[in-house]
């Protein structure tokens, strides 16, 4: 891939994805797959005025090693170093950019319920650092790729080619053109205008019904709105939290959800496959879930904790959409959750409630927005999609058929 086009794509990342600000120090999260493009980002950070950029590296494989022989109390631990690190992150607010490369079944075969068990350790003591940090702080997902990863996408080809036709659609989707931030404005405004007409509808519940069998009832939060494409920080930093984005967002009402949805795309969680499945709500809850391929895995993510169980997004996305046209199926939720509507199980987003930057994370989450360890999406969106919009008035509005938009 020429450097120029990956320079573009990396000041798009910082500037449009991140918006670094002056001053501002930069996590970056990443794999080892593409350091001489890492290398791009971080010159990009400085560019922009960063105070300090940090890299922290990861390798599937020694992710591996570690979980075999750690004890779960080792792994679950919280060392004083990091509550020391984790505070200064509360006080710093970095910007922090995640890359995404991994192979889909990097993981495969490592011990899933030790991992669940050292996380419910850890999380209690973490957890009120990510919610003191919660809303304040301009954060991206981006992606770039991986050996195993691009093999898994293009099987037929030879590593390098495959690497190439990665790259190719990385940015395709990323929507990385010759005036790559322009592109965005323009698709920013799209999706701030679909979100605009869906608030204007007062919806209190979406119904989903699909020729697979999907057929579930959602409840809304009368305070939540549809959100998509950039947000604000509560310090009024505008940002792109995922390159590239097709979906209009808002976070149901726990507790309201009520019938059963297949997933039509596998879900890539912790590096392992959960395909063929499906979950059952009722009174907001799962159920009942099974899956042809990964059906333990998929169970042990839904026992993760109490939230785990519940929504905590609902995301409308066209089969229109620009990745869905590609006809490539991605095994990574960054890509594939643009193709398609999804839901997700777990935490839910505080943001999406109308005036958020004026209230508490607590009083986000009383008008019953979830809160969990995980936050999971999974794909449910199909060419036999509709979805219907029951409203506060009881007129029922058509909002997707046959998969698009129907306005």
């Amino acid at each position: 891939m020429k450097k120029s086009i990956l320079r573009e794509y990396a000041n798009l990342i910082v500037r449009c994805g991140l918006n670094v600000q002056k001053g501002q120090e930069v996590l970056i999260y990443t794999g080892i797959e593409q350091p001489e493009f890492v290398q791009m980002v971080v010159e990009c950070c400085y560019k922009a005025k960063a105070k300090e950029v940090t890299v922290h590296w990861s390798y599937q494989p020694l992710e591996k090693i570690h979980t075999r022989y750690q004890t779960v109390k080792t792994m679950g631990e919280v060392k004083e170093w990091e509550k020391a690190r984790q505070q200064h992150y509360c006080d710093a607010l970095p910007a922090r950019l995640y890359l995404t490369s991994e192979d889909p079944d990097g993981l495969k075969g490592m011990n899933m319920e030790k991992i669940a068990k050292a996380r419910k350790l850890s999380y209690p003591i973490l957890k009120p650092y990510a919610d003191a940090r919660e809303g304040k702080q301009q954060w991206c997902i981006a992606a770039v790729p991986g050996a195993a990863w691009a093999k898994k996408v293009f099987p037929g080809l030879r590593t390098a080619a495959a690497i190439e036709k990665l790259w190719e659609a990385i940015l395709f989707a990323s929507r990385v053109s010759d005036d790559a931030m322009a592109a965005w404005k323009a698709h920013n405004d799209n999706l701030a205008r679909r979100c605009q007409y869906l608030n204007s509808l007062g919806i209190r519940q979406l119904h989903y019904t699909a020729d697979n069998g999907t057929d579930l009832t959602v409840g809304m939060i009368p305070e939540a709105q549809f959100c998509g494409g950039g947000e604000v920080s509560h310090q009024g930093i505008f940002f792109n939290p995922n390159i590239p984005t097709e979906e209009c967002f808002i976070s149901p009402m726990r507790g309201k959800a009520d019938g059963i949805v297949y997933a039509t795309k596998p879900l890539s969680y912790q590096g392992q496959l959960i395909d063929g499945f499906f979950m059952r709500f009722e009174n907001g809850k799962v159920v009942e879930a099974g899956a042809k391929q990964g059906e333990a895995l998929l169970n042990t993510m839904l026992d993760m904790d109490e939230g785990a169980r519940y929504l905590g997004e609902c995301a409308l996305v066209p089969q229109q959409s620009p990745i869905c046209q590609s006809g490539l199926l991605f095994y990574n939720t960054l890509f594939d959750e643009n193709a398609a509507c999804h839901l997700a199980v777990g935490m839910g987003f505080a943001d999406t409630i109308r005036d958020h930057h004026n209230k508490t994370l607590e009083e986000c989450r009383a008008l019953g927005v979830n809160d969990s360890m995980i936050h999971e999406d999974f794909m449910i969106g199909c060419d036999s999609m509709n979805i219907d919009a029951i409203c506060e008035d009881g007129a029922v509005v058509p909002v997707f058929r046959s998969g698009n938009w129907a306005f």
